[in-house]
């Protein structure tokens, strides 16, 4: 059985932007690599029900989100939303309301689109954060993380701030904050995962390279702290940003990435759910891993690596939750998203 893979990436060196390959479950390989849709800047992707691709995109001192239609043999661009200035870094898909969220780092910006009936995106409305945190890159808002909890609000990660907030969205794509959760000061709040339990959370800490275990209010959307662990080896002092963070479908393992170390750490979760246990630090083979991700069926892991520009395919052990590498060196420009199709 085979799988394609994308991968998104940046285009300031070697990258063309998203480029197409080929899994195989049975002979464990991604094969035939190659460039699929050039655009600058893909730096994140999410693909909807009706297969219809929403991705990052720059366009001279522009950026935004485009629109894919990938329902023919080749795919068919519908339309990019675009503003001056830097592109976002995050996109999330809302199938029931049928609006697309993206995270804009650099103006600290949540924007939000409606879907039209054939696919294509208009802006719905745009919510600006303000704040700082007591860290060089925490001189003001980088909003890093927009997507939904599991009963449907949305909460978004903010990197400047050190904070987590949960907006209630209309199906106009009005958004009304309802908490906020406060991390510790230069924590770098930067990605969330939900554990399948739909009560804890787990949080990543991009500039302490730590992991935070949340639990989840759904009366009101306010998170609570339970423990925090770090990402990094005790004997490691150089430096170090916390970047992806998956959970396995089964809930008994969380995964996430090592930029610097160039890791891929391994946590057991605790039956309560409320705690981690480290079980593997497993090296990436290259420089600055940004993303990675399962597939489908939570049996291997890809990783890629943006500055060394190559991917490692892991095989994951289902019982016991271990990474093991079965190819390495696949040609991945400047990628920084995994997204199994």
């Amino acid at each position: 059985m085979t799988e394609q893979v994308l991968i998104g990436g940046y285009t300031r060196r070697v990258g063309k932007g998203i480029y197409r390959g080929i899994f195989d479950a049975t002979t464990a390989t991604v094969s035939d690599i190659q460039p699929y849709i050039k655009l600058d800047n893909a730096s994140y992707l999410a693909i909807s029900k009706r297969n219809i691709l929403y991705t990052v995109i720059k366009d001279g001192e522009q950026g935004g989100i485009a629109a894919y239609d990938l329902t023919q043999d080749s795919p068919t661009f519908l339309n990019a939303v675009l503003a001056v200035g830097a592109p976002p870094a995050y996109v999330a898909i809302d199938e029931e309301r049928q609006l697309v969220y993206a995270a804009n780092y650099h103006k600290g910006e949540i924007l939000v689109y409606r879907i039209q009936a054939d696919g294509r995106l208009a802006l719905a409305s745009t919510t600006v954060h303000e704040g700082h945190g007591p860290r060089p890159e925490q001189a003001s808002a980088h909003v890093h993380y927009t997507d939904l909890t599991p009963d449907k609000r949305l909460v978004v990660c903010d990197l400047g701030t050190d904070e987590l907030t949960t907006y209630s969205v209309d199906d106009t794509g009005q958004l009304t904050q309802v908490a906020t959760y406060k991390s510790t000061p230069g924590f770098g709040t930067r990605h969330l995962v939900f554990h399948p339990n739909h009560k804890t959370a787990y949080l990543l800490g991009e500039l302490s390279s730590e992991v935070t275990v949340l639990e989840y209010h759904a009366t009101d959307g306010s998170f609570t702290a339970l423990n925090t662990y770090s990402m990094l080896p005790n004997d490691w002092h150089k430096a170090n940003g916390g970047a992806a963070i998956r959970v396995s479908k089964d809930g008994n393992f969380l995964y996430a990435s090592n930029r610097g170390y160039n890791s891929i750490v391994v946590y057991a979760i605790s039956e309560d759910r409320r705690r981690l246990r480290e079980i593997q630090q497993m090296s990436t083979d290259g420089e600055f891993p940004r993303d990675f991700n399962l597939s489908a069926d939570d049996s291997f892991l890809l990783a890629v690596n943006q500055n060394s520009d190559n991917g490692t395919l892991y095989r994951r052990d289902a019982v016991t939750g271990l990474l093991s590498a079965c190819q390495k060196g696949l040609s991945t420009p400047e990628g920084v998203c995994v997204l199994f199709h």
